[in-house]
């Protein structure tokens, strides 16, 4: 018999970590996002659920599960809910540990990934967004050059999750020896590296305020071959960077549904002209097809995660989802603002603060993996 529905472990997952997102994550969200900052003791808490060291195999200190791309859509759909400010600092190591486990060499993994397998928070985030306005994935302007027996990095980055306080980057940069994603690579920097600077300063950002942002320079640092991910064999940059879209995608979908969610019983509570205002056809209509389209973004998600986990090329149909999601939920997040009317525009509800969070995922890549 096919199914369509998740297993019995993922339903379990699910219900553990929306039990986790209500009770935890969107209790500190608000005040989160006003003092632009992650509570330490959260994070201590999401470590406690082995969300990282769950997707590292026993024989480097994990726990073995070996997550597959659905369950891990799953999981950052059910913490975007509760916020997804807050899910992608939780989630922030998993930028690094996820792409060592799909492509480091036996020797890279044995080095890095038992540092995540410690009872203590522990930080490294991906570096592959580009402060040019013009910024495109298949022509980065970070350039990794051979010399002598390693390599030469130079380049910027921006937009860097966690990155105040990572212990080491996964900078992505061009080879120069390939085109387009095929071309990519990806080193391990440590945060100490002579050449690399970090900005003193958090950036600032429309959205996902209490996630801090960093920028990176790099001024010809130089690594060793070993550093290269992947070695001889480098990464596949397409699966990478298909993982991140994912990732960003989904984080959407969860914070659309905690839209609709909280509209709705809004909607018929709302009494406007002697009735709910869930009674009016043009909010009724806004609520329906909020319904309709969570259900489109989850399944063009778990279609692109499926090919993932089958090892398919799934660039075309991470495209579909990617670009159906930002759309989608901007335009559930835009509503939402709009059935709350001026409720909507203030602090008292988190509509205003899941309209900017919206609007910060749709524009960015590279905040969670899948």
């Amino acid at each position: 018999m096919i199914s369509f529905g998740p297993t019995e472990e993922q339903e379990l997952v699910r219900e553990t970590l929306r039990e986790f997102a209500a009770s935890e994550l969107r209790e500190a969200a608000r005040v989160s996002d006003e003092a632009g900052a992650v509570p330490a003791e959260l994070l201590d808490k999401t470590w406690e659920l082995g969300l990282i060291s769950g997707a590292i195999p026993t024989e480097f200190g994990g726990d073995g599960t070996e997550r597959s791309p659905v369950t891990n859509a799953i999981i950052l759909e059910e913490l975007s809910h509760g916020c997804a400010s807050l899910a992608v600092a939780a989630l922030a190591p998993g930028l690094f540990v996820q792409p060592l486990v799909d492509f480091g060499t036996e020797q890279q993994k044995a080095d890095y990934l038992p540092l995540f397998t410690t009872s203590k928070f522990h930080v490294a985030s991906l570096a592959l967004h580009e402060p040019s306005f013009a910024f495109d994935l298949t022509n980065l302007k970070t350039f990794a050059e051979v010399k002598g027996e390693g390599y030469e990095l130079s380049g910027h980055k921006r937009l860097v999750p966690m990155g105040d306080r990572a212990s080491h980057f996964l900078v992505v940069a061009r080879g120069g020896t390939r085109e387009g994603l095929d071309d990519l690579e990806a080193f391990i920097v440590p945060r100490d590296a002579p050449g690399l600077r970090i900005g003193p300063e958090p950036e600032k950002t429309m959205g996902l305020r209490s996630l801090p942002f960093s920028k990176l320079e790099l001024d010809r640092v130089a690594v060793p071959e070993a550093a290269r991910l992947g070695g001889p064999d480098g990464i596949d940059g397409r699966r990478l960077i298909n993982s991140c879209r994912l990732g960003s995608a989904t984080l959407a979908l969860g914070l659309s549904r905690a839209v609709m969610e909280i509209a709705l019983p809004y909607a018929k509570q709302r009494v406007a002209f002697g009735k709910p205002i869930a009674q009016k056809q043009t909010i009724a209509f806004m609520l329906a097809d909020m319904a309709i389209e969570l259900n489109s973004m989850r399944w063009l998600i778990w279609k692109a995660a499926s090919q993932l986990e089958r090892g398919l090329d799934a660039t075309r149909a991470t495209t579909l989802a990617q670009t159906y999601t930002n759309r989608e939920s901007m335009k559930i997040a835009d509503n939402g603002v709009q059935i709350f009317g001026g409720h909507g525009y203030i602090r008292d509800y988190p509509v205003e603060m899941w309209y900017r969070n919206a609007r910060t995922l749709t524009v960015l890549d590279g905040l969670c993996a899948l």
